[in-house]
């Protein structure tokens, strides 16, 4: 592989942001793709997946580097020497790399892959976590959580089915293939962007990791029925909740975020949904006026998203201790509070893209306990690791609201 200047100095660019200015790593590399319109599909490949494997393996990288942070520009060009190396690119005569210890890095790197929390590139504290949450585990699923997350569509079944958007992908030069476990879902064989293709503009499909698909389909809905999705967000399992409908009946889609719910609305048109009325939660009298209605409620509580590490690599570096508490606190308040819009005989599925139990089966415990939770009975629970699946990380729960008329 040939090195070229303007791709490599977009990559330093993107790190500076991501690693000292707290950037999103997927915004900043949004940003680094507009720099130049002549880059050709190759060149934006290259700086995408160079800026995510350089944040995914930061601490490795660094660590061999022999650089600390704050990070400065001239510590990445050493952390992108490294990437280098470890890949077996030919290093270009270029100022900034000159006199880069070729030999010392693949030594350093045989040592370092000896101790987890390098190997892993994770922090110490997050390294703990991870041992005493998931005890033998940890080890295949933290690795399994550093591989790059495959690409996998969900077909939309109002417009079309995966045999026919099978067909139409191809014909646009993308191959994909069917996953037995998952009846909505095709995955890309070689990564590409998906978003320009007709068939994404007319709506046949959104990109949904597989374990995320398991989640509509775990509420056991019918056509007509009222479904609440209280966080409903930019709208991904909502949309997947209308197919499973037919369209028929009604889906309210709550969240704190108006526009991520005006995003929704979008996605909607797009993919002709229209039986979603959203609301923003504004004041608690939103959630008040809608007690005791729904036939099935969707609490996709926000997590830490310790299972989606594979598309989010830099929540590694983002994450604080004290956020796992704090988080854990809004979790069981949106139990308590949301659970009371489930009717006598509805049913609500609790759902995190976490693999911790303290974010789920434990809240789950917790929340029968409680005065709103003695209502409920679990009916059927289930823990995805990304290790055993090789998708997403994921835990949802089905519980079921006494009908206080038998």
């Amino acid at each position: 592989m040939r090195l070229h200047r303007n791709l490599v100095f977009a990559v330093i660019d993107g790190l500076l942001e991501i690693f000292n200015e707290g950037v999103y790593a997927d915004k900043s590399v949004q940003k680094q793709l507009k720099r130049d319109k002549r880059w050709g599909a190759r060149d934006r490949g290259f700086i995408a997946e160079t800026i995510y494997d350089i944040v995914r393996w930061k601490r490795l990288y660094a660590e061999i580097a022999e650089v600390n942070e704050p990070l400065q520009r001239k510590d990445l060009w050493r952390m992108f020497a490294v990437w280098c190396t470890l890949r077996g690119i030919k290093l270009p005569d270029w100022p900034q790399i000159e006199d880069t210890p070729t030999r010392r890095i693949k030594g350093r790197f045989d040592e370092l892959s000896q101790i987890r929390k390098y190997r892993e590139s994770i922090p110490d504290w997050l390294d703990e976590l991870g041992e005493k949450a998931l005890g033998s585990k940890w080890d295949a699923e933290i690795a399994a959580l550093n591989q790059q997350a495959p690409v996998v569509l969900r077909v939309n079944q109002l417009k079309t089915d995966p045999k026919t958007l099978k067909d139409l992908l191809l014909e646009e030069g993308h191959d994909t293939e069917n996953l037995k476990a998952y009846k909505d879902a095709l995955q890309l064989i070689e990564r590409g962007n998906v978003f320009s293709t007709k068939a994404f503009k007319d709506g046949l499909f959104e990109v949904q990791d597989a374990s995320s698909q398991l989640v509509a389909p775990y509420l056991g809905i019918e056509p007509g029925m009222r479904v609440v999705d209280a966080c409903a967000g930019a709208g991904g399992k909502t949309l997947h909740l209308a197919a499973q409908m037919d369209n028929k009946g009604q889906i309210i889609a709550l969240d704190i975020y108006g526009n991520k719910l005006k995003e929704l609305k979008r996605r909607a048109r797009r993919a002709g949904v229209h039986n979603i009325e959203t609301r923003t939660i504004d004041s608690t009298k939103v959630i008040k006026k809608l007690h005791n209605s729904a036939d099935r409620l969707l609490i996709d509580a926000p997590c830490t998203g310790l299972g989606v590490l594979s598309r989010n690599p830099d929540a590694k570096w983002k994450l604080q201790p004290d956020f796992v508490e704090k988080i854990q606190k809004t979790q069981q308040s949106l139990l308590i509070d949301y659970s009371k819009m489930v009717k006598a005989g509805g049913k609500m599925v609790y759902a995190t893209c976490s693999i911790l139990p303290a974010e789920n089966q434990e809240q789950i415990k917790k929340f029968l306990k409680t005065e709103e939770g003695s209502d409920f009975s679990i009916e059927k629970q289930k823990t995805v690791l990304s290790s055993e699946s090789g998708y997403d990380g994921f835990y949802m729960c089905l519980m079921v609201k006494k009908d206080k008329k038998e």
